[in-house]
């Protein structure tokens, strides 16, 4: 990990983390504060960027690349909950206020470069700034919702209608997650999911 001050490349870093979407309306004086507790890290594919039962936790801004948050039960078996890219970020927010282990994994799907913050600064960032938390609670909120939809879709849509709500809810990420990723997350064989996309003419 390095401090952003210190990368060779930390005025691209500093655009990257402006045009996140959670971060890009704090005030120069947030901003200040904020950027010496961050440090950028970079993954390679398959890296895991926090493990599922971990109890030292981290806040994520995805600056560079794609991670999947992702659940595996005793005998191996994996479930992907959510993809994040460029301008997003993940969280084990909720565990730790909650005071438990991360329920999920979080893992690089293809070379990542993140900015992170260990959570109990980021905590203590966010309560110097209240606006900043309610907008950070709610980002947390929208994908803890968003996660609750997908596993539904799992058990209520067909194989098509699965794709085509994906292709639906996010158009920016079509054509840019492995095809093995995208069949998993869907619950589907990665021939089914060609055959599927042939039919419904998709990329």
């Amino acid at each position: 990990m390095t401090a952003i001050a210190n990368h060779p490349q930390r005025n691209t870093l500093r655009m990257q983390l402006r045009e996140n979407l959670l971060l890009r309306d704090m005030t120069p004086v947030q901003w200040q504060e904020l950027e010496p507790l961050l440090a950028v890290s970079e993954y390679r594919k398959g890296d895991p960027l926090a493990r599922q039962g971990d109890e030292e936790m981290e806040q994520f801004f995805v600056l560079e690349g794609m991670v999947k948050r992702v659940v595996s039960n005793p005998e191996g078996h994996e479930m992907i909950l959510r993809f994040a890219a460029e301008t997003e970020m993940d969280t084990s927010y909720a565990a730790w206020r909650l005071r438990t282990p991360i329920p999920y994994s979080i893992v690089a799907v293809t070379r990542v470069r993140a900015a992170e913050v260990p959570m109990p600064q980021w905590v203590e960032f966010l309560d110097r700034y209240p606006e900043v938390k309610l907008r950070f609670e709610h980002e947390v909120m929208k994908l803890m919702s968003e996660v609750m939809a997908h596993t539904i879709t799992l058990h209520l849509l067909d194989a098509p209608g699965r794709l085509s709500r994906f292709h639906r809810k996010h158009p920016e990420l079509a054509g840019r997650i492995p095809k093995k990723e995208l069949a998993a997350y869907l619950n589907l064989t990665p021939e089914t999911l060609s055959r599927l996309k042939q039919k419904l003419g998709r990329a």
